[in-house]
């Protein structure tokens, strides 16, 4: 480890220390004496280091002052009195994360960096923010809510509400799941904070009043209230050093004692039918969600939580679950809701299941299928190879440095959080060595899982039934409502109360348009930047199986196993099929055994299954292409002879006959990709607008993107012609056949010491496949460059708009400077534009070197056509005004960041190979960087004026079918979804 177990600054009380070999960390607590602010450090040698501190924060309203002082908190400090010290700093820094987030009780403010500099430059900021916000009346006007005339000057016209967080809402509760969440909440928890939505509900967001927001901030940010957690090579005590100077030195300890409290519970269970809007061009019919929750016992308890966390995954992990097959061979719903699982969050857990796809009266149905599934196992036992592989899922979770979506560190400090904030020890939820042995005593007692199922389950009374049924007209219901309260408000005015909604929105124009001075803020610069990348040797072995590349990587004691296959040559119905057999794949049977019986040998040796396709975009030209199919696999290094072996299996004996199974599976994906349309909405949008640009980028907007989603839509109101499920299994068929005769390579990914027997294993698992076809021809695609005019409609009530222009592919000389133009658009321009003065939740820019396109976004967005202005206005700007050199640096920090963003070392291993496989080598990266680090301002105008010309650009948008007039205007061709 890195210091001394006891090594306190002298305003910290060390309390103790706990060494978890398996995440390679010490763990460390200490108290802050005078205000008694608790301090969580995750000792490690690693130099990223992770910093994070959070507040309880427990609202008993829906109005979001949580979330909109999150973000308030966010726009000028003491120390820091410019407009955006957040967004500046983003621009100004390394970092691998920095970001913000209100949960349903608590607020937390995280950022990870590998550049000591850039540390403690955002400490100092992330400090001063959170303990010393200005706070600013105007502030909370753009973040939260105001109220503003739809003619700035003229108090007759239309009363409206605006601010970023009221959209931002309006957006996310347009989600079916976040509405579904949201009701099970408000009646599995009726009397504490749970109850109510911490984000903010949009009808009850206008209602918050700055002097609440002010006051909440003055009970809750304060390091009383306050849990610091870090982790990383810093010691402990340096970090503290700077907690005391920045902050804590000034504070005295407040008695606060803020927590979400027990819940009252029900004697008898209930049940409730609510209503989620839906577009009216979707429809009804099977539109309707039935879930049941329980609420259980306290989450700080860790034994009852580990159990809880294994008898969710007996119940639930995957298809050959119980409970799980039951949902999903049901003909009651088309798929398992997406809130099935363990909620362990909260101050106390809660277990939901449930159906989607239903008919409104399934409750009933769906209440006896569960509850007798669950009868069952409490009678006749769960088969004890479920309940091993649920155990085995839990250590192989643990072990795993995990870390590409997210800093491992950040993910260990997420992990603990939720336990600390409700006054746990995050020792034991870190360390869970100690449960599992405790579970693997508790699971010979064949009347452990069926006592936990009579316990919470069965016997518990405190039960929800909810169903949620679609409804047409709510959302034009919703819009009234609002439009006759601010038609209210607006009687009732006063022209003194008129003029100050002017004058509040003319100052929030001009403090919106004023340049701060960013002098005052700390920042890396360019000699900061790492000159090299990391170097991942990889070394390439010819044997009799093949090509194998195999990766040295400290992955405690992981192995990682990939069989690639260069995607041969389809014909245009198996291609359109490619997306679907990929997905399908690791979920059907192979050989004798049923893919229930495949399911469970999965649990039992890996840690899961996947198989997808990857495609480039050759780096010289976007028109050229390379596909491969990838099966990968992870397990345990003492599981890897039986994970190669199922790989092999799964590799040449899958098995396309079982119909039904078929049947349900795209049902689910169907399901599933039809809730997140608006949880993505802004990348699809951009896939939408840059699908005529390149052959990967049509076939991604096919695939995955919305072209894709209605395809799947529509061809599952085709399956109750069994003749359609046919010729689709014998598509499957067929491309399977040729994928098995294609070229195939190995990747391998382990710890150094286990090389030899992990690439012996694998040599003899392979080594009787039968030869491929070295002449096997590999997938073309024809070349498109067409425009693109679209309106895509779902439910939602805010836009997702994107704009793509043709530029260059990843290999051209202009490609540098369009990615960091692409930065000083969204920092300089498209923030202020379409975030801060449009009051959309984001907007931004990128180069795309697939598509070889530019595209410009908007994320949760009130407006449309004046948000495709600003993109066109973003342009003009950088044509013809003054700018400051120093946009291009930060822009060029931004660039340089997201090729350094943190990565696991597996993940490390995978990047690097395939980089290599599709052409993009260490050199190239380097030349690229390079490339990136000489940019300048005269090569920015060059590229905009050259490329992002306005007759080229291609447009789409996801929105709702009442935007068909601003189509038409706009010639954009409507697509319903």
């Amino acid at each position: 480890m890195t210091q001394s177990s006891t090594n306190a600054h002298p305003a910290f009380t060390w309390l103790r220390s706990h060494n978890i070999p398996s995440l390679q960390i010490e763990m460390q607590e200490f108290e802050h004496n005078k205000t008694g602010a608790k301090h969580f450090h995750l000792a490690a040698d690693n130099p990223e280091n992770v910093f994070l501190v959070a507040l309880r924060t427990l609202p008993m309203d829906s109005k979001g002052v949580a979330h909109i002082l999150e973000h308030t908190a966010l726009c000028g400090s003491e120390k820091y009195p410019v407009r955006d010290p957040f967004f500046t700093m983003i621009r100004r820094s390394l970092n691998t994360f920095m970001n913000a987030f209100t949960s349903s009780d608590c607020t937390a403010y995280p950022f990870a960096t590998r550049n000591r500099k850039d540390f403690n430059n955002l400490l100092h900021v992330y400090l001063d923010a959170v303990f010393f916000s200005n706070l600013h009346e105007l502030d909370f006007a753009q973040e939260g809510h105001r109220l503003a005339f739809s003619e700035d000057d003229n108090p007759a016209s239309e009363l409206q509400y605006k601010g970023v967080v009221y959209n931002e809402m309006k957006g996310a509760m347009s989600s079916p799941v976040a509405r579904l969440w949201q009701t099970m909440s408000s009646y599995l928890f009726p009397g504490t904070t749970y109850h109510y939505n911490s984000g903010g509900e949009p009808a009850h967001i206008p209602d918050l009043s700055y002097a609440e927001l002010k006051q909440f901030y003055k009970t809750h940010y304060h390091p009383s209230n306050a849990i610091f957690m870090t982790y990383g090579d810093i010691p402990a005590d340096e970090l503290q050093a700077d907690f005391e100077a920045l902050a804590l030195a000034r504070f005295n300890r407040l008695p606060v004692h803020f927590s979400a409290g027990e819940e009252k519970r029900y004697l008898a269970p209930v049940r409730v039918q609510e209503s989620y809007a839906v577009d009216p061009e979707e429809g009804v019919d099977k539109q309707t969600h039935v879930v049941m929750g329980w609420l259980l016992g306290e989450s700080t308890d860790l034994t009852e939580l580990y159990r809880a966390q294994l008898l969710s995954s007996v119940l639930l992990d995957n298809s050959a679950s119980p409970l799980m097959q039951a949902l999903e061979t049901s003909a009651i719903g088309q798929a398992p809701s997406p809130l099935c699982g363990l909620e362990d969050n909260n101050r106390e857990m809660s277990f939901l299941c449930g159906l989607e796809g239903c008919d409104p009266d399934a409750a009933a149905a769906t209440e006896k299928l569960v509850l007798d599934t669950l009868n069952d196992l409490a009678e006749n036992g769960v088969d004890a190879s479920h309940v091993e592989s649920a155990l085995h899922q839990l250590e192989l979770h643990q072990r795993e440095i995990s870390g590409d979506g997210a800093p491992y560190g950040l993910q260990l400090l997420m992990t603990g959080l939720p336990t600390v904030v409700h006054r746990g020890d995050p020792f034991e939820v870190l360390d869970i060595e100690p449960a599992l042995a405790q579970l693997r005593e508790d699971i010979k007692d064949p009347q452990f899982i069926p006592g936990l199922i009579k316990r919470w389950l069965l016997s518990n009374q405190h039960r929800v039934t909810l169903t949620l049924t679609p409804d047409t007209e709510l959302a034009n219901r919703e819009i009234l409502a609002e439009t006759s309260k601010l038609a209210s408000i607006q009687a009732r005015l006063s022209d003194e109360e008129k003029a100050a909604i002017i004058d509040l929105n003319k100052r929030l124009d001009e403090r919106q348009m004023q340049e701060d001075d960013p002098g005052m803020l700390p920042k890396v610069t360019l000699d900061d930047v790492p000159a090299e990348l990391p170097d991942i040797p990889a070394e390439e072995l010819d044997t009799d199986i093949g090509s194998v590349s195999w990766y040295a990587q400290g992955t405690n004691g992981l192995v990682y196993q990939q069989v690639i296959v260069d995607l041969p040559e389809l014909e245009e119905d198996l291609l359109s099929a490619l997306p679907w057999f990929s997905t399908l794949y690791p979920e059907l049977g192979v050989g004798d055994e049923t893919y229930a019986e495949i399911q469970s040998r999965q649990a039992a040796v890996t840690g899961g299954m996947n198989c997808f396709a990857s495609m480039r975009s050759a780096l010289e030209n976007e028109q050229n292409m390379k596909a491969v199919l990838v099966l990968s696999s992870k397990s345990l290094v003492a599981r890897h002879s039986e994970m190669s072996q199922l790989h092999y299996d799964s590799f040449f004996k899958v098995r396309f006959d079982e119909k039904q199974r078929i049947r349900e599976l795209l049902n689910q994906l169907s399901a599933r990709q039809l809730s997140n349309v608006t949880g993505r909405g802004h990348s699809l949008a951009v896939s939408a607008a840059s699908s005529g640009m390149s052959p990967t980028a049509q076939l991604g907007h096919q695939f995955t993107g919305l072209a894709g989603i209605r395809r799947l839509k529509q061809f599952i109101k085709s399956l109750d012609d069994d003749s359609q499920l046919d010729a689709l299994m014998d598509k499957f068929q067929r491309i399977h056949k040729l994928i098995t005769q294609a070229p195939r390579r190995f990747l391998l990914i382990g710890e150094a010491a286990q090389r030899d027997e992990l690439l012996q294993t694998l040599q003899q698992t392979w080594q009787q496949a039968p030869a491929a076809d070295a002449a096997q021809a590999a997938l073309t695609l024809p070349t498109t460059r067409e425009p693109v005019r679209e309106l895509w409609t779902t439910n939602t009530q805010v836009q997702f708009c994107a704009k793509a222009y043709p530029t260059v592919p990843g290999g051209h000389d202009d490609h540098p400077a369009l990615c960091v133009l692409a930065g000083v658009l969204r920092n300089a321009y498209l923030h202020r534009a379409i975030r801060e003065q449009g009051g959309a939740y984001g907007a931004g820019a990128e180069q795309d070197p697939m598509s070889a396109s530019f595209r410009f976004f908007s994320y949760r967005d009130p407006r449309l056509e004046e948000t495709l202005q600003d993109f066109d206005g973003s342009v003009d700007w950088m044509l013809n005004e003054e700018l400051h050199e120093r946009l291009v640096e930060e822009s060029i920090l931004g660039v340089i960041s997201s090729m350094d963003r943190s990565v696991s070392p597996s993940g490390a291993a995978k990047q690097e190979y395939y980089n290599r496989l599709f052409g993009r080598t260490r050199e190239s990266r380097m030349a690229f960087r390079q490339a990136i680090l000489g940019v300048t301002l005269d090569d920015l105008r060059r590229v905009a004026e050259k490329y992002l010309r306005p007759e080229l650009g291609s447009v789409a948008v996801v929105s709702n079918s009442g935007q068909a007039a601003v189509a038409e205007k706009l010639q954009l061709t409507v697509q319903a979804l």
